[in-house]
């Protein structure tokens, strides 16, 4: 016999509670709304310029020690904090100008040199400049609107336009939250977070389109059921599939949040956090906004007993 986690038939009465999930949607929005213009988004080095690098060192260092000699020779905005032990440091340096990479680095290491006195291990450095910044900058928005553009009209040629107005709603829905996440976090807002979040709505849009898929079947099937009833009817029929893909998803984003170290930290919390938010706007957004859309002429919602 065949291991079932979910019953065949479940009966949830999802559309009931849609204005639940639209309440969630409006509070977390608010205050990641609220935590962006208060604290605004902590960018990394690949929007606003700067050089950063990680090092290694044999025994503790004294950060304050190191980010007072860094601060004296006229460097810049300066960051300093350990990356998952004493003797690894990240330093964050960000620069007004367009200056020469190799002579900033040089006096960097030089300095380090003088005020660190231990064997030094360069792990990494990477260096952008603030032209090369803002060009990433305006990079990461057109790719985020771009993809908006090319997913409503696969799922408008694909489906209705209908469909395509509540992907798209769900898909807004998810980019405030997870810039959001951001505000709130305080991790380092760079393209890695840009991939996060492009990666959340690729996942986003597919559970979308399972839905999609199963309503479009049902209503060829169910000719005279009502768009509320029809809407029920197919999440809970692609219930157990959105449970499995959102938990083998979450599992996965789990262990690289726990075991994936410093480095990919903010990624990972994004991504756990982004599954979550991209499996409620699939079922209390996306499937819900057509019964507002006209899809099929309506017939009077069930009202309670």
């Amino acid at each position: 016999m065949p291991l079932r986690l979910f019953p065949n038939k479940t009966n949830y009465d999802f559309m009931g509670r849609r204005w639940h999930g639209f309440s969630i949607s409006i509070i977390i929005t608010v205050m990641a709304t609220i935590m962006l213009f208060l604290h605004g988004l902590n960018l990394g080095i690949d929007f606003t310029g700067g050089i950063l690098m990680e090092i290694h060192t044999e025994k503790p260092e004294d950060l304050g020690h190191v980010r007072e000699k860094l601060s004296g020779h006229n460097l810049g905005e300066i960051s300093l904090q350990n990356l998952g032990s004493p003797n690894d440091i990240m330093i964050r340096i960000q620069i007004s100008g367009d200056e020469e990479q190799g002579k900033i680095i040089a006096q960097v290491k030089n300095i380090l040199g003088e005020a660190i006195k231990q064997p030094l291990d360069y792990r990494k450095i990477d260096f952008v400049g603030p032209t090369i910044g803002g060009e990433l900058v305006r990079g990461g928005i057109l790719a985020v609107l771009g993809s908006f553009a090319s997913i409503m009209c696969y799922v408008w040629l694909r489906f209705e336009w209908q469909y395509g107005v509540g992907a798209i709603l769900a898909l807004f829905h998810d980019t405030i939250m997870m810039i959001g996440f951001f505000a709130i976090t305080q991790f380092e807002f760079g393209l890695t977070a840009l991939a996060a979040i492009l990666t959340v709505i690729g996942y986003s849009i597919n559970d979308s389109v399972v839905i999609y898929d199963r309503i479009r079947e049902n209503m060829r099937r169910y000719k005279k059921m009502s768009v509320f009833d029809l809407i029920n009817r197919s999440m809970n029929d692609t219930l157990s599939r959105t449970i499995l893909t959102a938990s083998t998803t979450l599992l996965a984003a789990l262990a690289l949040a726990i075991f994936g170290g410093e480095v990919i930290r903010g990624f990972s919390a994004a991504m756990v956090f982004g599954v979550l938010i991209g499996t409620h706007s699939s079922i209390f957004i996306s499937a819900p906004a057509l019964y507002y859309l006209n899809l099929r002429p309506h017939v009077p919602e069930p009202q309670p007993a």
